[in-house]
């Protein structure tokens, strides 16, 4: 059996592996573009959205008789095997690509083309049954069908980074149930601050994570809106009337979502704001989710000459020459994903401003920066869950010793003892190195019945009224 056939294209022929699904044009791209690690096949999600723009496509063109029945169920089957995480192997190219995403429909074009040549029992690359071009790309530009399945494959990312997401936020609720009879110093400046409680502070991790959910399904509802039909530059030239909207109601009809045309064509076809919007969205969720790891860092550091509030699951030995040294290596690999995925923002922002007239040629890198942001903060967030938050403890008694160390707690006295007073009480803390309780109780300002029901958890915590008068 011979070991290669025979392609071609506008630049001549080339020998294509006998067994592959791809042909001439992929070839060119493994060729031409061996850029990075970063492979088509390696995004299951984007590979769906382009069986699925296929589909929406065939379904069009079926419709309006530019295809026969042949053919047309050929490359649905095709299609499906697709989405179902068949033939992977035969998207070996590299997302990062000249050409504006050409490589990548052609890929997909290709595998389509001669997987439904197999159904219909024909040999591979004898394209006269179903040609990449004429049929399965029939009624498209790589300018239309490329960002479409780029905007449906992050849709479906979108979609599993909420539930990652979620079990993050979950397991930080369920460490503020844990915790919420802890006080423990709020700080502020890195300066003791007033009281709290350690419950409130794993509240507050879980709260602005929440907050997140909202921007992020603002920024993916614009994958929603796609620019089918637009063709080359937006005027739907090769494609016949009333294409688009067939296509984009068979893409609603096979996804299930409510995906619509865009309004103006050739305005949508050189624009990605969708993109720069949805990586802007991954940002801020990173920024938050930084913050977190670097509090959880400064809680936990220690374990004896650090704040020590909690303590972080030991995973690892943290030194090849200290011994007993253990380092907070989830919240460290936990950041460094945040600062991959604001890098990655700044990517996708300057390829955004990058679009001329009708095209922008950047598209390849924008969309391999917003899946991978997406994949890295699932991947982090899942880590960051199962080997950190989860195995997390308090140390409540070096948190209570804390409290009644700070100079801080004077400020919970203010409103009952006053500013006057309260200063006193701060000064002499600060100059003697004693503590607030004992100073309090030392001046007679307060019996110890009363400072303890002012520093009572339920009474730092939130706004209350205590009927209780100092004594001088």
């Amino acid at each position: 059996m011979n070991k290669f056939r025979i392609g071609s294209d506008l630049i001549g022929e080339k020998e294509i592996p006998a067994d592959a699904l791809y042909d001439v044009q992929t070839l060119r791209c493994l060729e031409n573009f061996p850029i990075s690690h970063f492979h088509l096949n390696e995004y299951p999600n984007y590979l769906k959205g382009l069986a699925i723009t296929k589909m929406g496509a065939a379904e069009a063109n079926h419709e309006l008789g530019l295809i026969t029945d042949e053919v047309y169920k050929a490359i649905m089957q095709a299609c499906r095997e697709i989405c179902e995480g068949q033939h992977a192997e035969a998207f070996p190219i590299d997302m990062i690509q000249g050409g504006a995403g050409t490589s990548t429909n052609m890929n997909a074009n290709e595998v389509i083309a001669n997987r439904a040549l197999q159904i219909q029992g024909y040999e591979l690359g004898d394209f006269k049954h179903c040609w990449p071009n004429d049929d399965v790309n029939c009624s498209q530009s790589t300018n239309d069908a490329y960002p479409t399945a780029a905007h449906i494959g992050l849709y479906f990312t979108h979609l599993d980074l909420l539930k990652h997401l979620d079990l993050l936020i979950k397991s930080f609720r369920a460490k503020s149930a844990e915790f919420a009879g802890i006080l423990k110093m709020g700080r502020t400046q890195l300066e003791d601050a007033v009281p709290m409680t350690l419950g409130q502070t794993f509240g507050g991790f879980a709260s602005i994570l929440e907050d997140e959910v909202k921007h992020l399904n603002e920024a993916a509802a614009d994958f929603l809106t796609v620019n089918m039909g637009a063709t080359a530059i937006g005027t739907g030239i090769c494609s016949e009337p009333g294409y688009a909207e067939k296509c984009v109601a068979a893409l609603a009809k096979i996804t299930g979502w409510p995906v619509e045309l865009s309004k103006d064509l050739v305005g949508a076809t050189s624009d990605t704001s969708c993109l720069v919007g949805y990586s802007a969205a991954l940002k801020r969720l990173a920024v938050k989710a930084s913050k977190i790891s670097n509090d959880l860092r400064l809680l936990a550091s220690g374990p004896r000459c650090g704040l020590g509030e909690i303590n972080l699951p030991e995973k690892q030995p943290g030194s090849s020459i200290m011994p007993g040294k253990v380092n907070p290596v989830i919240p460290e690999v936990m950041t460094q994903i945040c600062y991959k995925v604001m890098g990655n923002d700044v990517c996708v922002t300057m390829s955004g401003e990058a679009a001329q007239m009708e095209l922008n040629a950047m598209e390849p890198v924008m969309i391999q920066c917003c899946f991978e942001s997406a994949e890295l903060l699932m991947n982090g967030f899942d880590t960051l869950r199962v080997n950190c938050i989860d195995g997390i403890t308090a140390n409540a008694d070096r948190c209570e010793a804390y409290i009644k160390n700070s100079i801080g707690i004077v400020t919970a006295l203010n409103p009952i003892i006053g500013y006057k007073h309260s200063t006193k009480i701060a000064k002499k803390a600060k100059e003697t190195g004693r503590g607030v309780y004992e100073l309090v109780l030392e001046e007679g300002i307060l019996s110890k019945e009363e400072l303890d029901t002012i520093l009572k958890p339920e009474n730092m915590i939130k706004p209350v009224k205590l009927d209780i008068k100092p004594r001088k």
